[in-house]
């Protein structure tokens, strides 16, 4: 593109952009407060049943002594904990409890009232509405809700921005997101709050992708690398932080609004903040777009006329050019837009975009996942959590100085294979040795975050460019199902501790296999066309030809237009004609 040419010419990440970039770096933090505000807001301490004999108003969870515990509760299925759902269908008197009176219970009743243990949380959303035993589900659903609004979100901001502007809608989900951010620490009831959480859910893809398109369409190709993955990094690093405002909030309510108001600060970037100059030139707004360019070459101290931007963008004239819309009678030659459906109608195609999808799906549950099960893993939850974030850094670290090294499938695979070791070794640990459950619990976590952000690279390279946006949009749906179907994988710790480690790292290792049934597409020519797309990977002659030397399917004559069989016998003529040349 000539945009492209504009960037080099004015430094490719020079000091405006860097500022620019830095700014909308520090937004992606408020959306990881907002994405792992949950595992807090709705964090479940220890409970048990108010019994017959206790004032429900005033008893607190250490008034029954542990020794009687046998007495009252009866053992889970396991036979490893008290059920403290139930308790004992008996008439609790003084001479029971003191154990003069022979046990004689008849069967169990269940709870009305509950009591919390408040030495790990004063309170939260789950002990204020009572979101245990029968209505533990309400607790996964409101996580699970979150997570659709992230996809609604990601679908809705994303074709807003390509329609009305990065800038505006940047700021509207901030204004959105602050809004009912306030709004859920206030909520009456749960219907409000989680109602409130699937918007600020979907917020957060509307303030994070469309910081981060912004960010990538300013800074030129030798970069995007390295600012793709540090936008990460500031996620993570927010990740973190909202362990400090845990360890200073105590109170569920305030510590939603204290994640949601550093968000009013940003407001101020609507006098700082650029409309991306890409999306202006797509929009036919060229004078808008040269002045961000030479307020952007001011800055960097680089001197840029109008006349020389006018001839860097208009290099590539003929080829941004948009083709006139066709008339009525024309409508019979022009072909159908391209679909998802057009990853799946060819058989190599089909097979590697559903692997990909299913990479995506165990990426993010697994990631997720992780992430919003520190409190059940026990000793220390709030260590545990700030490990969980601090291991990302140095999985996004090892991405950049591995990626353009040792090809995208060999650290996707290999990431995926560790992160399912790490989880399925936790079926060995002793329940006595938590320390080491957390430890491999936090490899399978450092794994899977750097497999995360291999994907996205990967997937972009595995779909050809006519299909490029619709399949990477159709595989960050099939990843948000993983994010919305974790929560409930977590409530499957509380039948056995380890049994979602063990979940995600099944389906982390049998992702990793099936990695390497997909090609490797590092210093490989872009794929341009569907014919490109589905002979990718077959490993016949004539793809090894062309790879060769260097050609692409695109440049065979309508070679996106022909049959693929048409494309395949054109391809063993080259090849029989190369054979005939080297006869001489």
């Amino acid at each position: 593109m000539g945009y492209d040419e504009v960037i080099t010419h004015q430094g490719d990440f020079g000091r405006y952009q860097k500022i620019i970039y830095f700014l909308l770096c520090l937004t992606s933090i408020t959306c990881a407060f907002h994405k792992l505000a949950g595992v807090f807001l709705l964090a479940k301490p220890d409970f048990r049943c108010v019994l017959p004999f206790e004032n429900s108003s005033h008893v607190e969870y250490n008034d029954l002594p542990e020794e009687l515990w046998p007495l009252v509760y009866p053992k889970d299925l396991l036979g490893v904990k008290y059920e403290t759902c139930s308790y004992y269908d008996i008439n609790y008197t003084p001479e029971y409890l003191n154990g003069s009176q022979p046990y004689a219970a008849n069967g169990t009743t269940t709870c009305s009232h509950y009591v919390y243990d408040k030495t790990k949380y004063l309170n939260s959303a789950v002990t204020e509405w009572d979101m245990v035993c029968t209505r533990n589900f309400l607790r996964a659903t409101s996580d699970a809700l979150f997570m659709l609004g992230v996809l609604v979100g990601s679908i809705v901001f994303g074709q807003l921005s390509d329609k009305y502007g990065r800038k505006p809608i940047f700021f509207a989900s901030l204004v959105i997101q602050v809004v009912f951010g306030v709004l859920a620490g206030v909520a009456p009831e749960y219907l409000t709050y989680t109602t409130s959480r699937f918007i600020i859910g979907a917020t957060t893809s509307g303030v994070f992708l469309v910081a981060y398109v912004i960010g990538m369409e300013m800074v030129g190709p030798s970069m995007r690398l390295f600012a793709g993955i540090f936008i990460m990094m500031f996620f993570s690093f927010g990740f973190m932080l909202t362990a400090a405002f845990v360890y200073f909030v105590h109170d569920w309510r305030w510590l939603q609004i204290a994640l949601t108001l550093p968000g009013l600060l940003f407001m101020c970037y609507y006098w700082i903040i650029p409309e991306s100059a890409r999306w202006l030139l797509s929009k036919n707004r060229k004078e808008a777009a040269i002045a961000n360019i030479q307020k952007a070459a001011r800055f960097n101290k680089v001197d840029m006329s109008v006349d020389l931007i006018n001839q860097l963008l208009d290099d590539n004239t003929s080829e941004e050019k948009k083709p006139e819309p066709p008339t009525k009678a024309d409508d019979a030659d022009v072909p159908p837009q391209p679909s998802v459906w057009d990853l799946l109608r060819y058989p190599n195609l089909r097979r590697k975009t559903l692997l990909i999808f299913f990479d995506w799906f165990v990426n993010s549950g697994t990631y997720y996942g992780l992430s919003w099960n520190t409190n059940d893993l026990g000793s220390n939850a709030l260590l545990n959590f700030v490990i969980s974030g601090a291991v990302e850094i140095p999985a996004y670290t090892f991405l950049l100085f591995t990626l353009n090294r040792w090809g995208r499938r060999t650290i996707l695979c290999g990431c995926m294979l560790v992160a399912g070791i790490g989880l399925l070794a936790t079926i060995a640990i002793p329940s006595n040795m938590n320390w080491m459950l957390i430890t491999c619990a936090m490899i399978g976590k450092l794994a899977i975050t750097a497999s995360y952000g291999t994907i996205y690279i990967f997937s972009a390279e595995q779909f050809p460019t006519v299909v490029r946006n619709v399949g990477l949009g159709a595989a960050s749906m099939v990843a948000r199902i993983g994010g919305i179907l974790a929560p409930f994988f977590n409530m499957l710790g509380e039948i056995w501790k380890p049994l979602p480690l063990l979940i995600f790292g099944a389906m982390a290792f049998i992702g990793g296999l099936l990695s390497l049934l997909l090609p490797e597409t590092h210093n490989k020519p872009t794929l341009e066309t569907i014919a490109d797309g589905e002979e990718f990977g077959k490993a016949s002659k004539a793809q090894q030809y062309m790879l060769e030397e260097g050609k692409e399917m695109k440049n065979f004559e309508k070679a996106e237009t022909l049959p693929l069989t048409t494309v395949a016998s054109i391809a063993k003529e080259a090849e029989a004609a190369k054979a005939d040349q080297n006869k001489y």
